[in-house]
């Protein structure tokens, strides 16, 4: 929002056209994905606008093409995994397992709550896309909860937010990019062969992992269920980054 205030803030509506939509782009262009986002903001405020009768034109950023992404193609291999892992704090370590366990996406994980545990299945409802998962509380995915419900226990503050920080308060996106930035830093310096991929390595990257491990484990249908995709085509485009597992000719 402050970049769209920026740029348009002063501008009266009817004088705000494509050309305007397209020079706001191309004015961000060394931050694509942030320019793309702006861009889809000022349309959903646009069409408010409409809505509410502040103007009768058109969406001016109907037609106008935001900035080609390039696919990420990372993907997170349990060596790289294990060396943030070792050096993380308490709280990451069990926000990086609890992301990768449940396959979801960062905002999601930190939403999820001890009290959407229900019959044995931690309940979530997708931010992005309303989906509800329920995904079964076993094997590594309990183990976790147990540990964090001792952890919890430990803490006057009481709240219904899995992951906390050290504090025991809620833990915040803030809170969980700050300490992911120092254990990367910590373990590319205690494993400074592993550096670059290290270095590539996004929080986000958990959930292209859970598909990819959970897809070799299980098959793609699975990864596509923990991820709540409505079509496989989805996760195969976008989450498997390792390729198919195929034999040699002979």
């Amino acid at each position: 929002m402050k970049h769209l205030r920026a740029f348009f803030d002063a501008a009266p509506l009817d004088q705000i056209k494509p050309m305007h939509i397209r020079e706001f782009l191309d004015r961000h262009r060394a931050k694509p994905t942030t320019a793309n986002r702006c861009k889809r903001l000022f349309s959903t405020l646009w069409n408010y606008a409409r809505g509410w009768g502040y103007t009768d034109l058109e969406n001016p950023c109907i037609g106008i093409m935001g900035h080609s992404l390039k696919k990420s193609e990372v993907y997170v291999t349990d060596e790289v995994f294990d060396a943030v892992r070792a050096v993380a704090s308490d709280p990451l370590r069990d926000a990086l397992e609890f992301a990768y366990l449940t396959g979801q996406r960062p905002g999601d994980a930190l939403r999820a709550r001890m009290d959407d545990i229900v019959d044995g299945a931690l309940a979530i409802d997708q931010g992005k896309t309303g989906k509800r998962l329920r995904i079964a509380i076993t094997g590594q995915l309990a183990d976790l909860i147990a540990r964090i419900q001792v952890r919890n226990a430990a803490h006057k503050t009481v709240h219904a937010q899995i992951l906390m920080a050290r504090d025991g308060k809620p833990m915040t996106k803030q809170i969980l990019k700050d300490h992911f930035a120092a254990a990367k830093e910590a373990a590319t310096a205690a494993r400074p062969g592993l550096a670059g991929a290290i270095k590539e390595f996004w929080f986000y990257d958990l959930r292209a992992k859970a598909a990819d491990d959970t897809s070799t484990a299980l098959g793609d249908q699975a990864a596509s269920d923990l991820l709540g995709h409505d079509s496989v085509k989805t996760t195969r485009k976008h989450y498997l980054r390792r390729g198919k597992i195929v034999t040699p000719t002979k």
